[in-house]
């Protein structure tokens, strides 16, 4: 007698792929070129993922990585991640006409840290130095702000008056590791204060709920996302955290590794916030024809949440460009 193969199954974690800030950004780039034409110019990445950027380049969309590449008279966008003061400053001296694509929940940590500086609060920025949304709500409030890359760097900071001392958070980040953080600083400033709010992305938090539930039951855990995507470098994290035994960031179903499936019954299968959902669905069309046919849904949550399109998408901006440059 011959023993029966194992059942292979998939987890598909919901919620999954976009977030209402990614959905608005990408369609904000699309109406764009739908209304006004290419090019439109986007000031780094709308959002980070491989797929739409190049999706996104092939209708008209012009990515650049400094204000100064943009020509004037132009429209450029803003990213999802969100931008300095000193970025749109630079856009008005250019006489660019622009669309602010900002994500409202980094629009929400951006105010958070205008109100805390005026009242001048210390500002302990929870997140990845580099990151554009760092470096654009660092940017709001630089004379204010410290940031702190996770709890090892807790022991550099110093403040001017540990009474009056605030953190905020990068919206991408992993809830526990940011919680780790929170806890250090709170040992070491007692009179710690917490925004009023939960900085961290209400999807960030579901998807990593999600991974949560399935990463004890799962021998693998494919996470889609590109690379430089921070929720979906977190996702891999949370899983291998949960007890995955294995854990992978792909940006394509191709780049899966057929030795990864080695004694494998179990995967998990997400995506981060950036990603469409044709890359999901790739991944599971490769799974199945591995023999990985059964797929079982972890639902963590709901969600509902939409977000209206930039207001400047109402205005005529093609001729808003060309006033500015006095055409």
């Amino acid at each position: 007698m011959t023993s029966a193969q194992p059942v292979r199954r998939v987890l598909l974690a919901a919620p999954r792929g976009y977030c209402a800030g990614v959905d608005r950004a990408v369609i904000a780039v699309e109406k764009a070129l739908e209304q006004y034409g290419s090019p439109i110019y986007v000031r780094h990445e709308i959002v980070h993922n491989k797929y739409v950027v190049q999706t996104l380049e092939k209708k008209g969309a012009i990515f650049v990585e400094e204000t100064a590449e943009v020509p004037e008279g132009s429209i450029v966008m803003f990213s999802a991640h969100g931008v300095a003061p000193t970025v749109h400053a630079e856009a008005a001296e250019r006489k660019l006409a622009t669309i602010d694509a900002t994500c409202p929940l980094v629009t929400k940590v951006h105010k958070e840290a205008v109100r805390f500086a005026q009242e001048d609060y210390d500002i302990l920025l929870i997140g990845h130095e580099g990151h554009e949304e760092v470096i654009g709500t660092s940017g709001e409030a630089p004379d204010h702000i410290t940031l702190v890359d996770g709890p090892d760097d807790v022991a550099n900071v110093e403040v001017r008056n540990p009474d009056k001392v605030v953190w905020l958070s990068q919206t991408t980040l992993s809830v526990d590791e940011t919680m780790e953080t929170v806890d250090a600083l709170k040992t070491k400033f007692p009179g710690l204060v917490s925004p009023p709010s939960d900085d961290i992305c209400y999807a960030t938090q579901n998807r990593q709920t999600a991974v949560k539930q399935m990463g004890a039951e799962a021998d693998l855990v494919i996470v889609v996302g590109s690379k430089n995507s921070s929720n979906s470098v977190r996702l891999v994290e949370v899983a291998l955290g949960a007890g995955a035994r294995d854990a992978h960031l792909v940006d394509f179903a191709e780049e899966i590794d057929e030795a990864w499936l080695e004694g494998v019954s179990t995967v998990g299968v997400t995506s981060g916030a950036s990603v469409p959902e044709v890359l999901v669905e790739g991944v599971l069309e490769w799974l199945t024809q591995r023999g990985f046919e059964d797929v079982e849904i972890v639902k963590a949550a709901e969600e509902s949440i939409v977000f209206s399109l930039p207001k400047e998408l109402r205005r005529d901006l093609r001729a808003e460009a060309d006033g500015l440059a006095g055409r």
